[in-house]
C-alpha cells in the first residue's frame, strides 16, 4: 500500500502529464484530506481537464487501474472540466468546503 495520498497524487500527476496536455490538477476530498492512507477506504479525487469526454475517460481508466494495482490502493476518480465540475453541485460543494487542491505537477496547494 502507498505510504501517503501525496505519493498517489504524484504518480497520477506524472502519468496524466505524459498523456494529456490539458490536465490542470486535481482535488482530493473525503476522508483522505488528512494525507494519510485509510485501509478499506477509496481515495476520492476530482481531476480537472480542458476537455472531458468518452475518449478521455477511456484513456484515464487504464492509468487509474495501473496505479491502483501498483500501489495497492482504490481510487474513485471523477474527471471534469471546470464548467462540468461546478455543475455537479454535490461533489463541487464538498470539494470546495473540505478538498485539497494539487496542481498539475502534484504539488499540494493548501
Amino acid at each position: 500500500m502507498a505510504n501517503s495520498v501525496d505519493e498517489v497524487i504524484a504518480k497520477l500527476s506524472a502519468a496524466f502529464n505524459r498523456v494529456f496536455n490539458d490536465f490542470k490538477g486535481m482535488y482530493v476530498f473525503g476522508i483522505h484530506t488528512d494525507g494519510k492512507m485509510h485501509e478499506d477506504e477509496d481515495i476520492e479525487i476530482a481531476g480537472l481537464f480542458d476537455i472531458e469526454d468518452k475518449a478521455k475517460r477511456e484513456q484515464i481508466w487504464p492509468i487509474i487501474g495501473k496505479i491502483e494495482t501498483n500501489m495497492d490502493v482504490c481510487i474513485d476518480f471523477y474527471p471534469y472540466t471546470e464548467e462540468s465540475f461546478k455543475k455537479d453541485e454535490e461533489i463541487y460543494e464538498e470539494v470546495m468546503e473540505n478538498g485539497i487542491f494539487f496542481d498539475k505537477t502534484g504539488k499540494r496547494m493548501k
